[in-house]
């Protein structure tokens, strides 16, 4: 029996992969069944999981099996007493997962009556399943800190290796979709040799990277004002959101202020204090050289607002967006003198 816990959809359905090439490693001709636990009834379990009249193994995948109902629970439960030989049960569960995955934010209320979507009914199955020893695969969603561990097994498993440079900006390229991660990975650790560096992130996501605003807040906050107007009027011609382009613009000032302010240390440590991943304390240590305290007080107005303008304030926002990103550089650059 196999219980994959967790809503990540990449990480689901890869749990469920290795379940069934298990069991094809013992029996390549084994049959699979996929099959929404509202559909299950005792017949239809009872066929699933009898042996089969000529001793043919058999994998029975159940989803969504937080929504079982309480009959179908008891089915499930009785079952995990006296398995069929031959027959690979995975179920899949969206939780929650067992102590120590992925926490609930700060200030969230708790859900009444157990794990969403299954309620009490749900955590029964789930706690039953654990308590019969079924093996147990976590897909919960990554906090940033996983993400950057999960790209950089992504790349070494793609026979290469990445730069903090690369990571930080292929995450910023990329955004939090594991899928997107996983394949943007693989596809530069193959075209770059296995040496992923931030100019091999760049040339691949060169579009990507500018559209999304974070170019545009990468070159305004390290000084790079030609790069810093062309990404911007790039992203603006290619139809992105203005508040897109100031959200990103304000995150990057805002987070070399709150690095600068914590001064200068190891990453790993700083992390935990700033609540950041380390790859971005460091990324932000850089950024931060040529930067001093009144001028970030200055771009932290200019960014807040920046804010109001894209939302309304500004007769022209794409204008608001040019003048910002010009006072921004022109803060760093008083900063140096």
């Amino acid at each position: 029996m196999h219980l994959v816990v967790g809503d990540e959809g990449l990480l689901v359905e890869r749990a469920v992969r290795r379940a069934i090439a298990a069991a094809r490693e013992v029996d390549p001709a084994v049959e699979v069944a996929h099959l929404p636990v509202g559909e299950i009834t005792a017949g239809v379990l009872g066929e699933l999981v009898s042996p089969s009249l000529f001793a043919e193994s058999r994998v029975v995948v159940l989803e969504n099996a937080h929504d079982a109902s309480a009959e179908v629970t008891t089915l499930l439960l009785d079952y995990t007493k006296t398995p069929s030989d031959g027959v690979t049960l995975v179920v899949v569960h969206r939780g929650p997962p067992k102590s120590g995955g992925r926490r609930p934010k700060a200030g969230a209320k708790p859900v009444k009556g157990g794990a969403k979507g299954g309620g009490a009914k749900g955590d029964a199955l789930l706690e039953g399943l654990r308590a019969a020893g079924a093996t147990e695969a976590s897909a919960v969603g990554l906090s940033d800190d996983q993400r950057a561990d999960f790209v950089r097994a992504e790349v070494r498993q793609a026979g290469g290796r990445i730069t903090g440079d690369a990571l930080g900006l292929l995450m910023d390229a990329v955004g939090s979709d594991l899928r997107e991660l996983a394949a943007a990975a693989s596809q530069l650790a193959s075209d770059s040799g296995g040496q992923v560096d931030a100019d091999a992130v760049r040339r691949f996501h060169r579009g990507r990277a500018e559209v999304t605003g974070f170019a545009v807040a990468e070159r305004a906050i390290t000084g790079d004002r030609p790069g810093a107007l062309e990404a911007l009027r790039w992203a603006l011609q290619t139809g992105v959101a203005h508040v897109l382009v100031a959200d990103a613009l304000a995150d990057a000032v805002r987070t070399v202020a709150r690095v600068s302010a914590a001064g200068r240390g190891d990453p790993y440590a700083m992390a935990s204090a700033l609540k950041m991943p380390p790859w971005k304390v460091r990324k932000a240590q850089g950024q931060a050289r040529g930067w001093g305290a009144e001028g970030l007080t200055h771009a932290m107005g200019v960014v807040a607002d920046l804010n109001a303008d894209v939302k309304g304030a500004a007769a022209d926002p794409a204008y608001a967006l040019e003048h910002a990103v010009e006072q921004v550089l022109a803060a760093r650059g008083s900063s140096r003198r």
